[in-house]
């Protein structure tokens, strides 16, 4: 992403420079226009997910080509799409580490019974939760704690919405959460494990960045104060904006108070 062309004189008569930089937040602008217009349109809500969690992807991604390289931005794609994608396909299966359950065809192409889009989601999380991450600690445990923290809290969020659009359907026999039947404690457990791994191999990618992170900054955010509210106020699930907002709130808001007054 670091093509460039040239638009208009200087005062000296050479060009001005414009670079790519607004590429990752008309990405970010399409993920939340889409998920506020998902609200509205119930019979384009497959399409939507679908295209919210393509765009959120491509936010993630094109911020961090940017930022961070093109050889980082590849590394961390195929870490984090992999390592979710593996532990995915072997879930479906075995029913090991998230519990027995199955994809319904409402996200589109499959890869060995997983959704691509599902490879999709969990790099586009990844992204802002390990650079949150290093924001809160400088230590290789301190980071992966607490971006696997972010990432595998999101799901308390994820999961219930979900499966109540019929994407995927739970088959073990467990309570769940109170407030939240239907969806096992295993597969919270099963994140956990999984979001550790992703942050410790994510953790191995260099720190070097070229630009600020407005861009992951915006996304986590809007992830946490969406789901909260939609939860809250629209999906009629005041336990799951109880268990999220308060879980990953124990990572999200001291990282967005340290944002907040540190920023330049």
């Amino acid at each position: 992403m670091s093509v460039r062309i040239y638009q208009g004189p200087h005062s000296d008569g050479r060009r001005a420079p414009v670079t790519w930089a607004w590429l990752p937040w008309l990405f970010a602008g399409i993920t939340i226009g889409g998920q506020i217009i998902w609200l509205l349109v119930p019979d384009a809500r497959d399409a939507l997910t679908i295209t919210t969690v393509v765009s959120f992807f491509l936010a993630s991604f094109t911020h961090a080509w940017q930022s961070r390289g093109a050889w980082w931005a590849l590394g961390y794609t195929v870490i984090a799409a992999g390592i979710g994608w593996g532990m995915e396909a072997i879930g479906v299966r075995t029913g090991i580490p998230f519990g027995r359950y199955e994809y319904a065809d409402t996200l589109g192409p499959m890869l060995l019974g997983v959704p691509v889009v599902v490879m999709l989601a969990w790099a586009m999380m990844a992204y802002p939760c390990l650079l949150a991450a290093r924001r809160l600690s400088r230590t290789t445990a301190g980071v992966v704690v607490f971006g696997a923290w972010l990432l595998a809290s999101w799901d308390l969020f994820l999961d219930p919405q979900m499966v109540s659009e019929g994407h995927w359907t739970w088959q073990t026999p467990d309570p769940g959460l109170p407030g939240v039947p239907g969806i096992p404690l295993t597969n919270y457990m099963g994140w956990v494990v999984t979001a550790v791994i992703i942050m410790a191999l994510l953790q191995r990618l260099p720190q070097r960045s070229r630009s600020g992170d407005g861009v992951p900054t915006l996304m986590l955010l809007w992830v946490y104060c969406s789901n909260v509210l939609a939860n809250a106020v629209f999906f009629g699930r005041p336990w799951v904006a109880v268990w999220g907002g308060v879980i990953m709130g124990i990572v999200v808001i001291p990282w967005a108070w340290i944002t907040w007054t540190r920023r330049p």
